[in-house]
C-alpha cells in the first residue's frame, strides 16, 4: 500500500534553508580571509614606507654633510634637510602609531638620524629595518 502519490507533486525551484545557510557561511569565511589578507598587506606596505623614510632621510643627511664638509658630531638641524626646496619636501609617517624625530648632530656611520617613537599597536619590530641592516648607512 502506497501512502503518498509522488507523480502528481510539483517540484518547487529554489534553495532550502540549509543550503542557504551553507552558502552564507562559505561567503562569510571567504570575506574574513580577504580582510585578514588586506590587513597583512597594509601592515607590510606601512613597514616599507617607514623603511624608505628612514633611508631617504639618511641619504639626505649624508649628502648634506658631504656637500657642506660636515664631520660626525657637527650640528645639523632637520630644517636644513626637510622643507620646501631642501633635500626632502616632507617626511610623513605611514601610520598614526609612528612619530618621527631628528637628532641634532650629524650621526656616526651606522647610526640613524631619524628617530622613531611608536604608540598603540605599532612596534619597532613591526616597522623598523632588520637589525644590522643599517650598519653602512
Amino acid at each position: 500500500m502506497k501512502l503518498t502519490n509522488t507523480h502528481n507533486m510539483k517540484r518547487k525551484s529554489g534553495m532550502t534553508l540549509l543550503e542557504l545557510t551553507v552558502v552564507i557561511l562559505v561567503l562569510l569565511s571567504l570575506i574574513s580571509i580577504l580582510f585578514i589578507g588586506a590587513r597583512a598587506w597594509k601592515k607590510g606596505s606601512d613597514r616599507a614606507a617607514n623603511i624608505l623614510n628612514i633611508r631617504n632621510v639618511q641619504q639626505a643627511v649624508r649628502a648634506h654633510a658631504n656637500v657642506r664638509a660636515l664631520s660626525i658630531g657637527d650640528a645639523l638641524l632637520n630644517g636644513e634637510i626637510v622643507g620646501t626646496g631642501k633635500y626632502l619636501n616632507s617626511v610623513t609617517p605611514p601610520t598614526t602609531g609612528i612619530a618621527y624625530g631628528y637628532l641634532a648632530v650629524v650621526p656616526a656611520i651606522g647610526t640613524l638620524y631619524l628617530t622613531r617613537t611608536y604608540s598603540g599597536d605599532a612596534t619597532a619590530a613591526d616597522y623598523d629595518p632588520t637589525s644590522g641592516s643599517t650598519d653602512e648607512w
